[in-house]
């Protein structure tokens, strides 16, 4: 496996919860054609604006939302329909690259933003993470939801990243209008769920199903913060992996079959997150899990799932007084529980990503990343 940022987002999703997202790097780019035409059209065919916290937005989606914010208590926005005429009159004036919103009617305008979102040739959301998101959110933990959420975001096309972003901060602030606008999270969640995540077939249009992809969108919505935010963990864990020397030619024992391979070869559920081999592994000597003559630790021959480098590793040289626990619940904690420690929400750093479109996962923002001040290096 090609160690990426993406591909370690894939390998955390499926270690810790797993979720398996298929790779849609393979993906043909359409190119890019110039114009004024705005619905019904590639994302990257759109007018864009670079906003500094989010990136390249739609042109049309900053004016319709930055119109819409000042009416935000507008009773039922984004419910209430507007008017047919009044909707086709003004699409045809935004098609052909004229104005027009400033004397438009607010229920006409959240017409026109849903009709954009619905109308693009791909989903804001592609489908291939559909299935992904709707498992994150099926996961019986709260916070394990909410952090597996979060890792997919990151797992999106710049372009797309950029404009969900923009699109739920300004519903964030809608909701918070809802004593006024009638409109929770949950109604607007409900309200675009055809438009950013809808429903491939009938099977996917039943009740349950659908209720699932309504609070994809209401996490987001209630937590816009966290869209595309790659955990400091799994930050930690990339610095590693992309400094780590894999070596090339690794002894063998005969009968086990040497892998070059971090992609887990069993149900995650049987193969233990760090707590060294399988139980089905034949039991090694103790001298070959101690340390070299030289003073240096061993690495374990086999370089499987099993074996995968030990998640401590992955931290920063903090002691943990400094993160607020005591020295007893310090030396309590195991190292799944600080793996799990480290994915909890909080104030994670944004990473920017330029204002180059085509790379991936998607990471918006002006905050920089603060990379390690060591790097430690494991080799035969």
């Amino acid at each position: 496996m090609k160690i990426t940022d993406s591909n370690v987002i894939r390998f955390h999703l499926q270690v810790l919860y797993g979720i398996t997202v298929k790779s849609s790097e393979k993906r043909k780019e359409r190119l890019f054609i110039g114009g004024t035409k705005i619905f019904g059209v590639p994302l990257e065919n759109v007018p864009r604006q670079y906003i500094p916290e989010f990136g390249l937005v739609p042109c049309f989606l900053v004016d319709a939302c930055s119109f819409l914010l000042e009416r935000a208590g507008t009773v039922g926005l984004f419910r209430k329909p507007g008017s047919l005429p009044r909707i086709k009159k003004l699409r045809a004036k935004l098609n052909s690259g004229e104005g027009g919103l400033s004397a438009a009617i607010s229920y006409d305008v959240a017409t026109l933003i849903k009709q954009f979102c619905r109308e693009l040739p791909e989903p804001l959301f592609p489908a291939e993470l559909h299935e992904a998101l709707l498992r994150a959110r099926s996961l019986s933990v709260a916070q394990d939801r909410t952090s597996a959420l979060q890792l997919l975001s990151c797992l999106l096309p710049a372009r797309n990243s950029s404009c969900l972003h923009y699109l739920f901060n300004f519903l964030s602030k809608v909701s918070q209008r809802c004593t006024e606008n009638l409109m929770t999270s949950s109604n607007l969640a409900t309200v675009f769920v055809p438009c950013l995540l809808p429903p491939p077939n009938k099977a996917e249009m039943s009740e349950g199903r659908l209720e699932l992809r309504v609070l994809v969108l209401r996490t987001f919505i209630d937590s816009p913060q966290l869209f595309g935010v790659i955990p400091k963990a799994v930050m930690d864990s990339m610095e590693f992996l992309m400094n780590f020397d894999f070596p090339k030619n690794a002894p063998s024992k005969k009968g086990h079959r040497k892998r070059h391979s971090l992609k887990a070869t069993r149900p995650v559920k049987t193969v233990p997150w760090i707590q060294g081999r399988s139980k089905a592994t034949p039991a090694v000597p103790e001298q070959s899990q101690g340390s070299t003559p030289g003073g240096r630790p061993a690495l374990r021959r086999s370089l499987g799932l099993e074996t995968f480098p030990n998640v401590l590793l992955f931290r920063t040289c903090m002691p943990c007084t400094e993160q607020g626990l005591s020295p007893a619940e310090a030396c309590c904690k195991t190292p799944q529980q600080r793996l799990g420690s480290d994915l909890r929400l909080g104030h994670f750093p944004r990473l920017t990503r330029g204002q180059g479109e085509d790379s991936l996962p998607a990471l918006t923002g002006v905050g920089k990343l603060q990379l390690m001040p060591w790097r430690r290096r494991i080799s035969l």
